[in-house]
């Protein structure tokens, strides 16, 4: 299953984040793979593409960063798998 996870900075701030990702890498649990992510130009949001087939996974990575971010998770299917539904 994929996951949009929508990462808003605490205080606007990217720099803990950051300082974080490149002490201790993503701390991703098994089962649990990024795919991509994007920045907003403002550098206030992380837009995260996360796939995992157990959300338990993704629950988990959620609890090792939301000391300093706060989090918005969305299901998401590709659209070519959301087309024929909405035909």
């Amino acid at each position: 299953m994929l996951f949009m996870v929508i990462e808003r900075f605490r205080g606007g701030q990217a720099r803990p984040v950051y300082e974080r990702a490149r002490e201790q890498g993503r701390m991703l649990p098994e089962g649990l793979r990024y795919v991509d992510s994007w920045v907003s130009a403002d550098c206030t949001r992380c837009f995260q593409l996360m796939e995992c087939a157990d959300v338990t996974a993704l629950m988990a990575w959620v609890a090792r960063w939301s000391d300093l971010v706060d989090f918005e998770i969305v299901p998401v299917a590709p659209s070519a798998q959301a087309s024929p539904l909405l035909s």
